[in-house]
């Protein structure tokens, strides 16, 4: 299974983005305290549009309860990173991963990255930003996990016009 955690996210339109991704990939969405804002939160729904009512989603109350409650393999992305994200392995869909992104100002502690140097990672890019946005992280990293695992029952047409859509 595919898990995306968010810790202490800030900004309600990158978690309503990222639901609306994982209510469209069939992923977990973690959410670890404190968040940014409320749940119900204008711009939240506005990002998720309607698709956060499908949206898996579970909240605790910090990196130690979310511990607690998941077994996996987990992956942290870091600015800090040595490891570009397409080093790793994510082909057995059998393996809880967790896909761990940290605060849109701070990113993820380093007392937590620190037991967990192997698994740290870096999205590649220039010297110009620090960060991608972390809505679009993710919805990269999920896709580069998909990919890995041939996208496992994901639609490869569109449902609603129909596969001969573009031929017609």
């Amino acid at each position: 299974m595919i898990n995306v955690v968010l810790f202490e996210p800030e900004i309600p339109q990158n978690t309503g983005n990222i639901m609306r991704t994982c209510a469209g990939t069939n992923t977990k969405l973690h959410l670890i305290r404190p968040i940014g804002f409320s749940m119900n939160e204008k711009s939240l729904i506005r990002s998720g549009v309607n698709y956060i009512e499908y949206c898996d989603y579970q909240l605790y109350d910090d990196f130690t309860d979310f511990l607690s409650k998941n077994k996996g393999t987990y992956y942290f992305l870091t600015r800090y990173g040595h490891k570009p994200h397409t080093s790793f392995d994510y082909s057995n869909k059998e393996e809880n991963i967790y896909l761990i992104f940290g605060k849109e100002s701070t990113g993820i502690p380093k007392e937590i990255l620190k037991d967990y140097l192997d698994y740290c990672m870096r999205i590649p890019m220039n010297d110009h930003i620090r960060s991608l946005n972390l809505a679009n992280t993710v919805a990269i990293m999920v896709y580069e996990v998909l990919r890995q695992q041939d996208y496992n029952d994901l639609l490869r047409n569109e449902p609603f016009k129909g596969e001969k859509y573009l031929e017609e």
